[in-house]
Parts: structure tokens; sequence; C-alpha cells
């Protein structure tokens, strides 16, 4: 489980054949210190863009990742391309930690595109398109986890959605540099999947 709140950007570093899947090599510095409440783990979950992999292998600052093609297919780090391309990651929620964003799986749900940008520094105003599946999971003041930043749904429509970004966000997360076109990782609220499966229930046996 995790927070959709970004701790650091990561550098992929390489990417290497492993059929059916591949292994993501992720220079990840702020993850390996001296402090031991930051360190990462062999076993440990991260979210990479969302998505939740386990840290195969250490060395030095580069953790790596196994990723299978299921994954690859349905998610936008099949596109990832080593020496150029930087991912959002964080660590998984610990017992106790402060709850700052929303609850995020790392389980993503679907992959949109950023339709439209629109600048108004320092802020930015984002239009992505919505897969019709997860429409009806997605409402205006919700939240969403976009390439696993945890945001807040400004507007909504049957095919796409709007957020708004504070300067801090297009800093520190992969979304400053997203331009129209690009892909991202999709996350609805964990709350809104419970209740679309209910309301469907509750329809099939009003109509059984």
């Amino acid at each position: 489980m995790f927070t959709g709140l970004v701790e650091t950007l990561g550098n992929v570093v390489n990417i290497v054949d492993q059929p059916p899947g591949k292994r993501l090599v992720i220079e990840a510095p702020l993850f390996r210190d001296s402090n031991p409440d930051r360190d990462v783990k062999l076993g440990d979950s991260i979210a990479i863009n969302g998505c939740c992999l386990t840290v195969i292998a250490i060395n030095g600052d580069q953790l790596a990742f196994e990723a299978g093609q299921e994954t690859l297919s349905r998610t936008n780090l099949g596109e990832l391309i080593p020496g150029e391309s930087k991912v959002n990651l964080e660590r998984s929620l610990a017992v106790g930690d402060r709850m700052g964003g929303h609850y995020v799986t790392g389980h993503i749900d679907g992959v949109g595109q950023l339709v439209e940008r629109i600048d108004d520094p320092p802020w930015a105003n984002l239009k992505f398109s919505l897969p019709e599946s997860l429409a009806d999971q997605v409402v205006s003041k919700g939240s969403i986890a976009i390439d696993g930043i945890s945001l807040t749904v400004v507007d909504v429509g049957d095919n796409y959605f709007t957020v708004a970004l504070i300067p801090h966000t297009l800093d520190v997360t992969t979304l400053g540099k997203r331009a129209p076109g690009d892909r991202v990782n999709l996350e609805t609220d964990l709350l809104a999947k419970y209740v679309q499966r209910s309301l469907h229930l509750r329809d099939c046996e009003t109509n059984s």
C-alpha cells in the first residue's frame, strides 16, 4: 500500500530483456544512504510510476526490478528508455506512517494520455484521456493516482478528467515534463471501486 506522495525521481539506467518480461535497473540515491529508516532492502515494494514492483537486486545506488509481460503491456513501464527516462518512486507505507495522500495499491487500472496542457506559471492545468471502463470511478474533487502521484480531480467527463498542479508537484515529479501525447498510468480511488461494485451487485439483485 502506498500514499501517492512521490519521494524521489529515479533514473532508468538499464533495461534487460528477460523474456517474457524485462529487468529494470533504476538509480535512486535517496534510497541508498546511511539513514537506516530510508535504506531500501531486498524484497521491499516500490511504486514505480505508480506500479508496485519488488526490489530483486541492489548495486550501490542502483535498484533492480522484474516486470512481467502483463505489467509491461498494461502500464507505461514498457515505454521507458535507458539513459533518458525518469520515474516517480515511493516506498510502501509502513504501519504508523502519516497518511498525506490517499490509499494507493500500486495496481494500475488503465493508461491515459495527456491531451492538453495549459501552463499558468508556476502552476499548470492538465487534461487526460480516461478509459471508458474507469469513468464511473472518477468524480470531481475525488482522488486519482497519475503515474503514482496522488492528485485531486478538478473536472471529469465521460472520456477525460483534469487536474491542477502546484509548483512543488511540477518540480519533484515526472508530470513537470509531460507533454501532450504522453501516456500515464492511472489508478482510481479504492473506495470508488467498492462503491461501483456494490451498486453493480445491487442492480443485479434488483433485476434478478
